[in-house]
Order: structure tokens, then sequence, then C-alpha cells
């Protein structure tokens, strides 16, 4: 790493070594950002289908719920 840099200091590139580090600092936040993103998209898909399952299961609307309730306690 020393190496590369002393390349791009004896030619004045320094401007574009900043550069090249921002650009990857960024792009590695971003895709740090997207892959959280995606898990808690899972994370809430995951938990709106367990709630459905739930809803089928505990909270009909056909006025029966009691006695459903009932049942699973058993």
């Amino acid at each position: 790493m020393d190496e590369l840099m002393r390349i791009f200091a004896s030619r004045g590139d320094l401007a574009h070594l900043a550069l090249f580090l921002w650009a990857g600092a960024a792009s590695g936040l971003a895709w740090f950002a997207l892959r959280e993103l995606a898990a808690a998209m899972r994370r809430f898909d995951d938990f709106v289908r367990e709630l459905a399952r739930f809803n089928e299961n505990f909270g009909g609307r056909d006025g029966h719920t009691a006695k459903r309730l009932a049942r699973h306690s058993q």
C-alpha cells in the first residue's frame, strides 16, 4: 500500500487517489445499506406472514373466534 501511495505522490495524482478512496468508501457504504435494507424487508415479510397466519387461526370474522380459541387451548 505504501508503494502505491508513493507512486501516486510522485506523479502528483493525490487528487485521483483521494477520489478513488472516496468512491470506494461510498460504494462500500451503499452496499452495506442495501444489504441491511434487504434483510429488514425479509424480516418484515416474515412478520406479516406470521401475522396473517395468526389472523387465520384466531381472528376470523365469522363470530366463532371464542370456539376456535377454546379448541386451540386444549
